[in-house]
């Protein structure tokens, strides 16, 4: 897949995917717990793109593949805690601890799946994990939501590796199904709890935070059959962009100072692992 097509989609997959946590953000607000916003954006989204899965009858007993539910687990957990970590924290401030995940994938990547590793990749990824550290600043202010957003990224940039993994072999609409029919069941004991009055704009809400997590995760997949994670991952730093746009224009929420730097550390160094990764190096 030709580069600049692979930084398009991933890109557009990280506007979207952060759109629905800012729809998730908004009802954690309006009382709803975090799980049963996970729950509701799995469930829902499974509903909803089941009848355009193209889902086989041999198919459904994959669902039972402990790779499938762990994958599911991961992504799972990932946005429980970005959830959680959202109530407290601005949507830059969360996404610059979330962005350990691109880390993670590298490592996890290179372990596991025997992904070239060059000096200069990791050298910008340890430039951004300094990033991490300036804005999440721990022992100068540490908060538990960071430490939420933080433990978010490990099971994204866990999940990130594990589509990697799984992806040549399955489809990548049975993928994204059946990682929403799993996340569901497996979050559906939690699903009870924390749950808000329901009203039209309520709904609509919902189906944002499930449609925009599910088209996101969609392009990810796609992309992840053809290109390796270690190319993938530097490119989810467009979040970051992402996440200070929506801050400000719904939460009006603009990163101090400290975190601004971060952020532009982060950014810089995504940027420029993206084109090492174009470049072969």
């Amino acid at each position: 897949m030709p580069l600049p097509f692979v930084i398009l989609s991933v890109v557009a997959a990280m506007f979207l995917i952060v759109g629905g946590d800012a729809a998730g953000k908004i009802l954690s607000a309006q009382g709803f717990a975090p799980f049963f916003v996970a729950w509701a954006r799995f469930a829902l989204a499974a509903v909803i793109l089941l009848p355009f899965s193209g889902i086989q009858r041999h198919e459904w007993r994959m669902l039972a593949d402990w790779r499938l539910i762990l994958r599911a687990a991961l992504i799972a957990g990932g946005i429980c805690f970005i959830l959680t970590a959202l109530k407290t924290e601005p949507l830059a401030n969360a996404f610059a601890g979330f962005f350990i995940g691109p880390v993670v994938a590298f490592v996890l990547s290179a372990i596991l799946l025997k992904e070239r590793v060059t000096v200069l990749r990791a050298i910008l990824l340890a430039l951004s994990f300094c990033g991490v550290l300036i804005v999440v600043r721990p022992g100068f202010g540490f908060t538990a939501g960071m430490g939420f957003a933080v433990l978010a990224g490990c099971f994204h940039g866990s999940y990130l590796v594990a589509t990697r993994w799984l992806a040549p072999g399955y489809r990548p609409r049975f993928l994204l199904i059946s990682q929403l029919i799993i996340g569901a069941v497996l979050l559906s004991p939690f699903a009870a709890s924390g749950v808000g009055a329901f009203d039209a704009p309520v709904a609509g809400l919902l189906a944002i935070s499930a449609i925009g997590s599910a088209m996101g995760n969609l392009l990810l997949v796609q992309v992840n059959r053809t290109t390796p994670a270690g190319v993938i991952a530097p490119l989810i730093y467009s979040q970051l962009i992402a996440a200070m746009i929506f801050g400000l224009v719904i939460f009006g929420d603009w990163p101090d100072g400290w975190t601004l730097v971060g952020l532009m550390v982060i950014i810089a160094a995504g940027v420029g692992s993206a084109l090492a990764a174009g470049r072969g190096r």
